[in-house]
């Protein structure tokens, strides 16, 4: 959500933001029907003024002529009243018109205004990167996951489409494993080694909850719901954020840093013919996410604290990558700056995005009304919010599965994740296959 006050002061700032990641500007429509809203709120308030100055000398009156023999003009009193029907009713009206100018119903379909720092660009050819780490392997007659894991026994896409459709799959045997393995890792690391939090949350949540992190209403058709009304979420970065919703945080708690290992689910609106073939996008995936809520100088930093957690994952797992600053056409609806990791798929030859580190700013914060209380501090002010996949999970199997694969089609396991294993270093190809 944007600062309305803000567009006021600055409305040229606003579109040039705007501009920026393409977008037409907004501020003079937004500021004309603000302008308007106010009019009528103005009006409503002198009509409910004047309303309240009858009814006190219609009283003034009758108090007056009880306290005294004389009498008085009862065509006097009735035109007071007849003027207090007539501005009831005006009031009725424009409040009819007030209630039809909602200026929040604009700003929610306007994305969040990018950081100075982000760079211009249309698409994903346009970002910059920041960093790499390790050499791409070449792996001669390199397969894909798919390949890999269905030659293996222990990926099953049939099976998974005769009882779910497109777009899902079935782990068995040490893939499965695997997979639990890649995301009690990823929770022990976060947990242990950067000070996150971490939590069970609910994977139903309402529609209140997805406005506040901007999934609704622009991206409805993203989202699964049920005939109860939930949401099943697309990321725990919905439940995570929602801990502070119409909440005051006192600054000595802050920064809150939330990780949680969850389902997530996507309907994947608009991909078809994307990522067809294996686990890349699917409906149903695991991903462990990060959720941090700081004060507004504080966020900058923490953005580029989560991107290093994210980052020390891929290199314990010695899995290359490399980190993309977004430029503005490519950037999240809700972020004001973004990097993605990537990591290498010797299957595909190609580097894809395994992570997504975003500040929003105090954008989510505004949508839930999520503010700090500063010590000795008159007043509040809206936190920052921060989201991070730290990992997904899916996709870092996959990743693990193409880096590590062998001639004879196993797969050695990174030395992290060994005792997770329970001290197995390859999954080896079963002896019937």
């Amino acid at each position: 959500m944007h600062d309305l006050k803000q567009i006021r002061a600055q409305p040229e700032a606003f579109d040039a933001g705007l501009a920026r990641r393409g977008l037409a500007p907004e501020s003079e429509w937004i500021l004309k029907f603000d302008s308007k809203k106010r009019e009528l709120e103005t009006e409503i308030q002198n009509i409910q003024r004047r309303a309240n100055q009858n009814a006190e000398e219609v009283g003034k009156i009758k108090r007056e002529k009880k306290n005294s023999d004389e009498s008085f003009d009862e065509n006097m009193i009735q035109k007071i009243i007849d003027d207090s029907e007539q501005l009831n009713l005006r009031a009725s009206k424009l409040k009819i018109e007030l209630n039809e100018i909602n200026i929040n119903k604009i700003l929610d379909l306007i994305p969040n205004i990018p950081a100075l720092d982000v760079p211009d660009g249309k698409d994903e050819k346009d970002n910059k990167q920041i960093r790499t780490f390790g050499m791409p392997k070449n792996i001669p007659n390199a397969k894909d996951h798919a390949d890999l894991g269905v030659a293996l026994g222990m990926m099953d896409f049939e099976t998974a489409a005769k009882m779910s459709g497109a777009r899902f799959v079935i782990l068995k045997d040490q893939l499965a494993r695997l997979e639990r393995a890649l995301g009690q890792f990823m929770i022990d690391t976060h947990t242990r080694e950067f000070g996150y939090t971490e939590c069970s949350v609910p994977v139903l949540v309402n529609s209140n909850a997805l406005y506040g992190t901007s999934n609704l209403p622009k991206f409805e058709e993203d989202l699964f719901k049920t005939n109860t009304g939930h949401y099943l979420i697309p990321t725990a970065e919905v439940s995570l954020t929602n801990f502070v919703n119409d909440t005051i945080i006192p600054e000595e708690q802050l920064p809150m840093r939330l990780t949680s290992l969850s389902p997530c689910f996507r309907s994947e609106a608009g991909s078809a013919g994307r990522d067809t073939k294996g686990m890349l996008r699917q409906h149903q995936f695991y991903k462990v996410e990060m959720v941090s809520i700081t004060a507004p100088e504080a966020s900058e930093a923490e953005h580029e604290r989560m991107t290093n957690a994210v980052e020390g994952l891929l290199e314990k797992l010695e899995i290359p990558y490399r980190t993309m600053l977004l430029c503005t056409g490519d950037m999240g609806f809700a972020s004001r700056k973004t990097y993605d990791i990537e990591a290498w798929l010797p299957g595909q030859q190609k580097y894809r995005e395994i992570s997504s580190c975003s500040n929003c700013g105090d954008f989510q914060a505004r949508r839930m009304n999520a503010r700090m209380k500063r010590m000795n501090a008159k007043g509040t002010e809206f936190v920052h919010t921060l989201n991070g996949s730290g990992l997904a999970v899916g996709r870092t199997l996959i990743a693990v599965m193409e880096n590590y694969q062998q001639p004879d089609g196993s797969i050695l396991l990174p030395k992290v994740l060994q005792p997770y294993m329970g001290g197995i270093e390859k999954i080896n190809v079963p002896a019937s296959n």
